[in-house]
């Protein structure tokens, strides 16, 4: 097995809430400089940036998945991570047809740029993103799971946007859960008993360089989704280990 040091929740520039450092090639430079070499590209109700951050990883140690933080009905956070490009590219079609047709203001939301490899310009996103798609919580895991994806409620134990705030329990179904960098894993369980039982994922929600965590270490064959899912279950002599 290797040991691949992770983070699973990094926003991009694309994102109104990121900062305008989020560009690709210090994405890439910063998790290298933290040993993380297995990230994943997590933008509100976008995928617009995956493919740039990708390409600025190529001859590097760092893998990045494809994935997108979705907003669902009931106003919860889901990590919607895929195996690959084109699996999150369709999920991005799905999601385009039903969020709400607002436009962005930037002076108040902020800006969502797409940028290239380089962290260049291409274009604006004009539409609101940081806003809830017209699916709930159960449907978009059991489409993302159709389309090859794993579905992780993010940061269950924020007063916003989370399963535990805003519907007071984990709907049966989900393999694992993640939680914020302000919890520490082992007091999850007492202080939230609704999470006792699932796997946990720790991740940095990352909307600035120096919010990168890297403390989930899976070992794994290969810095894979299903590797991950693997991990995530204990199964095949793969685990995952939450570091101090």
């Amino acid at each position: 097995m290797k040991s691949f040091r992770a983070d699973l929740h990094v926003h991009t520039v694309l994102s109104p809430c990121a900062e305008v450092e989020m560009i690709p090639p210090l994405i890439v430079q910063e998790a290298l400089e933290r040993d993380i070499r297995l990230i994943a590209i997590t933008d509100h109700n976008a995928t617009g940036n995956i493919r740039a951050v990708m390409e600025a990883a190529k001859g590097t140690d760092l893998t990045v998945l494809p994935g997108m933080e979705l907003q669902t009905r009931e106003e919860v956070h889901l990590l919607c991570l895929f195996e690959c490009l084109e699996q999150a590219e369709a999920w991005q079609k799905v999601v385009d047809s039903i969020l709400p047709d607002r436009s962005n203001n930037p002076d108040f939301f902020g800006e969502q740029f797409i940028v290239d490899a380089s962290g260049e310009f291409i274009r604006r996103e004009e539409r609101l993103l940081i806003v809830s798609a017209a699916i709930g919580l159960d449907e978009a895991a059991v489409q993302v799971q159709a389309m090859g994806g794993f579905a992780i409620p993010a940061h269950v134990d924020r007063k916003a946007f989370s399963l535990i705030a805003n519907l007071g329990l984990v709907p049966p179904g989900f393999e694992a859960l993640e939680i914020s960098r302000h919890l520490k894993p082992a007091d999850a369980a007492s202080r939230y008993p609704q999470i006792r039982g699932y796997p946990l994922i720790q991740s940095g929600d990352v909307h600035r360089l120096e919010e990168f965590l890297g403390v989930c270490e899976f070992h794994i064959e290969a810095p894979t989704l299903g590797e991950i899912r693997l991990a995530l279950k204990s199964a095949e002599n793969r685990a995952l280990f939450l570091l101090p």
